[in-house]
């Protein structure tokens, strides 16, 4: 065997090749023990490359049959062993897996053969089904292809969002020095705007002051001439003399005396100071709405001045009687009673708007008359003796009704109009002031012909949903009172001056309606607190009176101004009550 191998052995080295010779192999087994043989077989379970004496050993091991011998020619170089670093094992007993169990699609080392799966029918060697053509290694590749695309996109969204979050954590410095920016142009223009309001205030009230002054000097200039004259006459003149003189200044004694009485009671200590809100707002609000203070004018009485008269009286109210508001059976729903006003004979007008009537009521609160509307009407006001004009909470009209003595109540006319009103009060005999719902001009003037027009004043950029605000006329002081229920806020705006009082305080909280009282005082429903809360016309809060009664929701006066008429807004427990008003 030695010499056949010596005979035919050729180099297995690439470099030695001749031209037109075989390649041969050796017989590693001989050539573990010195000898050169050529291979005649390869085994892939012994890994070795051997001669047919050598591979006789398969014949001999019962153990060894099963091994796959090839013929060495057909093997063109020796399969290269791959580090598999345990995954050819059996994670149970770290043995080589071997088999390979169709049944339960499982990879089986041989005691896993023996012990798991020998109730298995197809358990087969891992060598003899190795090579069967198969497209599970399609399959993994594409489905590793898949899950890797998938993962590109996890990494690039990733990556996104770091650099998004990178560049709105920058954006977050960019926008405090904006907001700084913002905050110092704010309070530069919140300077000039204050800085214009108090001078306008300065102005006009100096030239008030200046009269006032100027007619109490001229006041103790005739008191001290009446003074010389009456001494003179009474050191001199006969007593005829004294007596006519007496009798003639008597009368301008007592008409110097009630003017300078009526100024004293108008004495005033005027102040202007600023304070700040405790919400700052920011743009792009306009100023009037973002500026984190409001200018305030504060009147009050000087102390060391005793005023003939007390003034700004406060108004005492004493219930008289109250009525609870239940469903009717010609009512579809629970009365809500969003408007009310005084005929001038003492009847009450009231509208209800759920089940959209129009509803008389005597001074006991005895239901008198009753007209059914097509509409959901939102306020009335009494126009004249037997006439009431009646607003619609989404309709752009305004209803004329007669209402007769008898309490016969009849359609008169009807006004198309350019605006949604929701509250309405008297200006004079021709005009009526109405609050508007959704629309920046608050306040508008309506001829009874259905004409309108507005004030002349600035009011904020802002517009009032339904239910949010109501307003009323001082006619005597051509004043416009206008209330805002979500910021507990009551506006007075001087037509003449184009100023305007805030008034701010903790009895006045959610104010809806809102009422000329006696001494043309402002009598405003404090919804929050139940009460209603009386304001001088200088924005003075001077007294609040707990009603029996919860959620104050409109409030009317009486043209005598001797009894007041209140409602409420609370499901379950509305009322309609009547108040005497006593000073």
């Amino acid at each position: 065997m030695a010499e056949k191998g010596s005979e035919n052995m050729e180099n297995n080295s690439a470099d030695d090749a001749v031209p037109g010779r075989v390649e041969q192999v050796l017989c590693q087994p001989c050539s573990s023990k010195g000898k050169q043989t050529i291979a005649d077989v390869f085994c892939s379970i012994c890994d070795e490359f051997q001669c047919m004496d050598c591979s006789n050993i398969h014949k001999t091991y019962a153990f060894m049959k099963n091994h796959k011998l090839v013929n060495a020619k057909d093997i063109k170089e020796k399969p290269v062993s791959f580090d598999m670093k345990g995954l050819d094992q059996c994670d149970q007993h770290h043995k080589d897996l071997e088999f390979f169990c169709e049944d339960e699609n499982q990879l089986c080392c041989s005691t896993c053969a023996i012990v798991n799966h020998r109730k298995c029918h197809s358990v087969v060697e891992i060598r003899m089904i190795a090579g069967r053509p198969e497209s599970t290694r399609s399959q993994l590749k594409a489905k590793l292809q898949e899950i890797r695309n998938k993962a590109e996109t996890v990494v690039k969204y990733t990556k996104s969002s770091k650099e998004r979050l990178n560049k709105d954590v920058k954006e977050v410095t960019v926008k405090i020095r904006r907001m700084r920016d913002n905050v110092m142009k704010m309070f530069d223009d919140l300077e000039v705007s204050v800085a214009k309001d108090a001078e306008s205030f300065k102005t006009e009230t100096f030239d008030k002051l200046t009269k006032k002054q100027s007619d109490s000097e001229k006041h103790i200039a005739d008191a001290t001439k009446s003074f010389e004259t009456i001494d003179n006459v009474h050191q001199k003149g006969t007593p005829s003399q004294q007596f006519i003189l007496e009798q003639r200044m008597k009368n301008q004694v007592d008409e110097l005396s009630s003017n300078v009485d009526k100024e004293c009671q108008r004495l005033e200590t005027v102040t202007v100071s600023f304070d700040f809100d405790k919400t700052l707002k920011l743009p792009p609000l306009p100023i009037s709405d973002y500026v984190p203070g409001q200018l305030t004018l504060r009147f009050s009485i000087s102390e060391d001045v005793k005023p003939i008269a007390p003034v700004d009286p406060i108004v005492k109210l004493t219930k008289i009687t109250c009525i609870d508001l239940k469903q009717t059976g010609d009512d579809v729903m629970e009365p809500f009673y969003t408007g009310l006003d005084f005929l001038p004979d003492g009847r009450l007008i009231t509208v209800d708007n759920k089940n959209k009537k129009c509803l008389i009521y005597n001074e006991k609160l005895e239901r008198v008359g009753s007209f059914q509307l097509s509409y959901k009407p939102q306020s009335v006001v009494a126009v004249s003796e037997e006439e009431v004009a009646i607003t619609s909470a989404n309709q752009y009209k305004l209803d004329f009704l007669r209402v007769s003595k008898s309490n016969e109540i009849t359609l008169i006319r009807t006004c198309k109009v350019n605006t949604k009103y929701e509250s309405i009060c008297s200006k004079d005999e021709r005009h009526l002031v109405v609050g508007t719902n959704d629309d920046t001009r608050h306040v508008r003037i309506v001829s009874l012909s259905g004409e309108e027009k507005d004030f002349n004043i600035n009011l904020r950029n802002k517009k009032y949903p339904i239910g949010t605000s109501a307003c009323t006329y001082i006619r005597n002081s051509d004043k416009v009172v206008l209330t805002d229920r979500d910021e507990h806020t009551v506006y007075i705006y001087d037509i003449k001056s184009n100023t305007r009082v805030v008034v701010k305080d903790d009895r006045i909280k959610e104010p809806w309606g809102v009422a000329v009282g006696p001494l043309d005082c402002i009598l405003v429903c404090s919804n929050k607190i139940h009460s209603i809360v009386q304001i001088s016309q200088t924005g003075r809060v001077l007294s609040s009176y707990k009603l029996d009664m919860k959620c104050s929701y409109r409030v009317c006066v009486s043209k005598d101004k001797s009894v007041i008429s209140v409602t409420n807004n609370v499901d379950g427990v509305r009322k309609l009550q009547l108040l005497k008003i006593t000073l």
